[in-house]
């Protein structure tokens, strides 16, 4: 026990303690990078299925714009072969670029999340049930409302059955959504984007509201499980 507890086995402790932090803190940004690789595969994977399941969804509904072109899908097979069939392969991929850029919506919901937290924990030294339910809700309410006019534009794109592709191009280049942004804005308004947000906010704000609030209360059970202080102090 002398031994395991002697000065040479602290040396070796520390040296490995700073061998860890020093690479972990080098090849952190490789870690990040991999975390939103993985976002974006998950988006490139996924997209068709959003695409297929968009058009399916909104097939029969009547539409005051007139330059969405109607439907008429029998299946999920069936809608997967016309799309292929009239406008390409790479109509399954429509909205690819919006969908990249709401990978962003989780960070910006988790930052203002942690930000509301630690101000909370500098005037009180616990967080009630109610207070991680209102700031999630917050936190959610804010990412969804920054980054809906490009579910907007997400939405549209999906569909797919627009007059501004008659020769059949993939719509998700920059060029197309900051189009749609534009003729959104010019013939809605600037609450055109937001058309839909209240039913989203209901959808997204509750749902994220009880998941940080079942998170904290998982990590408060877990340390005191294992014995632990749950100092969360920032």
């Amino acid at each position: 026990m002398a031994s395991v507890l002697s000065y040479e086995s602290l040396v070796h402790a520390v040296a490995g303690a700073v061998g860890s932090v020093t690479a972990m803190t080098v090849f952190f940004p490789l870690d990040t990078a991999r975390l939103r690789l993985q976002g974006v595969v998950n988006v490139l994977l996924t997209t068709p299925l959003w695409v297929v399941n968009t058009r399916l969804k909104l097939q029969g509904a009547k539409f005051r714009n007139e330059d969405i072109v109607p439907t008429n899908y029998k299946g999920i097979i069936d809608a997967f072969h016309q799309i292929i069939r009239d406008e390409g392969i790479l109509a399954l991929w429509n909205g690819t670029f919006p969908s990249l850029l709401l990978v962003f919506n989780p960070a910006i919901q988790f930052m203002f999340y942690e930000g509301l937290k630690r101000q909370l924990l500098k005037k009180r030294m616990k967080l009630s049930s109610l207070d991680v339910f209102i700031i999630g809700a917050i936190s959610k309410a804010i990412a969804t409302t920054v980054t809906y006019p490009m579910q907007t534009v997400q939405s549209i794109l999906r569909f797919g059955r627009h007059r501004l592709n008659p020769e059949n191009r993939t719509l998700g280049s920059l060029r197309n959504v900051l189009y749609l942004l534009h003729q959104r804005v010019k013939r809605f308004g600037i609450m055109g984007l937001y058309k839909g947000l209240e039913a989203k906010l209901l959808q997204t704000v509750l749902t994220a509201a009880l998941m940080f609030l079942v998170y904290e209360k998982l990590t408060a059970a877990t340390f005191t499980v294992m014995g632990l202080k749950n100092v969360r102090k920032r």
